[in-house]
């Protein structure tokens, strides 16, 4: 719990079986936990930027690029 709240903080950094274990306790896959994360990444980016924001190539996007 006490290692969840620095990564809830920003103080520490999760691996990938640290949320691999976070999704299994609340009943989902990893993919599913990291779907919904960017979901809500978007809506809040969405509140900042207005129209969106753009890529290195000019294109518009809406997600997360998240690399293992």
């Amino acid at each position: 719990m006490p290692y969840l709240s620095e990564v809830e903080r920003g103080r520490k950094e999760a691996s990938s079986e640290v949320l691999a274990a976070a999704a299994h306790a609340l009943g989902l896959g990893l993919g599913d936990l990291l779907s919904l994360a960017q979901g809500e990444l978007v809506r809040l980016a969405g509140r900042r930027v207005p129209g969106g924001s753009r890529g290195r190539t000019g294109a518009p996007h809406d997600g997360l690029c998240l690399a293992a």
